[in-house]
């Protein structure tokens, strides 16, 4: 059958970019990335929600594809040059840290986020994050 010899497609995060890119590109990257990986994050983060019990290897691939998510997006984050749209693609990466309930890395990411705005409205919404 052919559908057995079919690769595996890449993932949003595994797509190589052509930098330089701009701000608002890597944003909307970050941000998609964060929201292709989210339903891995959640089965992470809460496993016993699933409906019927996951097998070992499942679990762990979402846990791979969690962290290649987190990284890829952590990566694209740091060569931002406006500090405005970092803090907002930070925002997109701690939600997803969230989702995983990766606390300690939710929390360190927290820390880089310099406006006063965004690092308000994450607090409202997440009372974890404080310190």
């Amino acid at each position: 059958m052919w559908w057995f010899s079919r690769k595996k497609p890449k993932e949003a995060w595994e797509e190589t970019i052509q930098w330089p890119i701009g701000d608002i590109e890597a944003a909307e990257r970050i941000r998609h990335v964060c929201r292709s990986a989210a339903d891995s994050a959640a089965s992470v983060g809460h496993p016993a929600d699933s409906r019927k019990k996951r097998d070992a290897k499942k679990n762990l691939d979402d846990g791979e594809r969690y962290k290649g998510a987190a990284r890829a997006a952590m990566e694209i984050a740091m060569k931002m040059s406006d500090d405005l749209m970092r803090d907002a693609g930070v925002g997109e990466i701690i939600e997803l840290c969230l989702k995983a309930n990766d606390i300690k890395t939710a929390r360190i990411l927290f820390r880089a986020i310099q406006s006063p705005s965004i690092r308000d409205g994450m607090l409202s919404d997440h009372p974890a994050l404080r310190p």
